[in-house]
């Protein structure tokens, strides 16, 4: 049992997730030798997506030749699980995803889908990118964004304080902060 332990010990899963949308650029992206070769050069041993409605199909490995072990589903009645054993979260921008990710204080990696329409999704990214929360990316520059990424330079996501929104929203009425 004891190897078996070891074994555990030493996984360190990569989870992609799409939601219930069509992101084929994200998992080409996750599925390009480079993106692959980065994510196990950082110590990464398991790449687990979530693709969703997508018809992009990654490449599957077992991770026997000394590479990441790779394996997708398309959807699976909750992804809490995946999430809570994951050691990086790479997800689309939808903030039920973030949200969660964040909640559980797992190290995030947003990758905005630019082919949606009035991209709002964008905006929140970006602005948690912004104050350290998360890492954001578009398909093309995941492969920087994980080859530079500092882990110890995010700042973990406090849930629930609304000053910052009462703030803006009193300003923005006219109101005082005081």
């Amino acid at each position: 049992m004891g190897e078996a332990d070891d074994g555990l010990k030493s996984k360190r899963v990569v989870f992609v997730t799409v939601g219930t949308t069509c992101f084929d650029s994200l998992v080409r992206a996750v599925d390009t030798q480079e993106v692959r070769a980065a994510l196990f050069k950082k110590g990464y041993t398991h790449l687990v997506i979530q693709m969703g409605r997508g018809s992009y199909i990654p490449t599957k490995s077992t991770g026997e030749d000394g590479s990441l072990s790779v394996d997708y589903f398309t959807f699976s009645s909750s992804i809490a699980e995946f999430l809570k054993s994951a050691s990086l979260v790479i997800s689309h921008a939808g903030s039920g995803s973030i949200f969660e990710t964040l909640r559980l204080r797992k190290p995030l990696i947003v990758v905005v889908n630019e082919d949606l329409m009035d991209n709002h999704q964008s905006e929140l990214a970006e602005e948690l990118a912004e104050r350290k929360h998360l890492f954001c990316a578009r398909p093309q520059t995941l492969y920087e964004i994980i080859s530079s990424m500092d882990l110890d330079s995010l700042v973990a996501y406090q849930p629930g304080d609304a000053t910052p929104v009462a703030k803006f929203i009193n300003r923005f009425l006219g109101f005082t902060d005081g």
